[in-house]
């Protein structure tokens, strides 16, 4: 199926936050395992690795529009334990930091919506 204009650079878009950041998330982990190891993930440090490895795989193979469907399932999939570690917003007493949260928390629920409207595709 040949993709629009319009369509190409809103699937670069939706793909640059999980190229970008599984990238960083792989290379560097971070403070990402201590927030995987808060929620129970076993061998915290792999596991933040891997997930970024599956988001720069996924989130390229979106871009170049290879697997839609697929790569977005995979995306929202990865995304869910992704949000609910890293954006606890209901954790957070400091009002502005669970802003803060509570602001990422909904840009990852957006991601995800925006995902369900690739996997939804054209028939």
């Amino acid at each position: 199926m040949t993709r629009t204009p319009i369509e190409k650079v809103g699937r670069l878009l939706l793909s640059l936050p999980f190229v970008l950041g599984g990238f960083e998330a792989a290379r560097d982990p971070g403070p990402r395992v201590g927030q995987a190891a808060a929620v129970g993930v076993k061998n915290p440090e792999l596991a933040v690795r891997a997930n970024g490895i599956i988001m720069v795989v996924a989130g390229l193979a979106l871009a170049s529009s290879r697997l839609s469907r697929r790569v977005a399932a995979v995306l929202a999939l990865v995304l869910v334990p992704t949000t609910i570690a890293g954006h606890a917003f209901w954790k957070e007493t400091d009002s502005e930091k669970r802003k803060e949260q509570i602001t990422h928390f909904l840009k990852n629920l957006a991601m995800i919506g925006g995902l369900m409207e690739v996997m939804a595709g054209r028939k």
